[in-house]
């Protein structure tokens, strides 16, 4: 692996933040929840990024940068499965099993 100089990697995190800016803003508000799975997998793949990246810290400030990425990437895709969940949640009909294996009463 090439090591990159620091203006390289401020450059290519700031390349990245404002790509992902642009492209979230243009997401009409009907997609968003269709999308957030998908963004999920993608934070996923980013907490795959900071394991590899805390896997090759060779000093102690670069290990607890590399845990902070670790432990925020972590939250970041478990928080996201939550919010998804409870938002398809929103989308289920009376008829269908509550998690205990007990029904939904009929909505009136």
């Amino acid at each position: 692996m090439t090591h990159l100089g620091g203006i390289a990697a401020i450059f290519i995190f700031m390349l990245a933040a404002f790509t992902g800016y642009e492209v979230i803003s243009r997401v009409p508000v009907i997609l968003h929840t269709p999308l957030m799975s998908g963004s999920n997998f993608v934070h996923g793949i980013v907490l795959v990024g900071a394991m590899v990246a805390l896997g090759a810290a060779t000093n102690t400030a670069e290990r607890v940068v590399g845990f902070l990425a670790v432990l925020l990437g972590a939250m970041n895709a478990v928080g996201g499965y939550a919010v998804t969940e409870r938002m398809l949640k929103m989308f289920r009909s009376g008829k269908e099993a509550a998690p205990g294996g007990t029904k939904h009463p009929p909505a009136q």
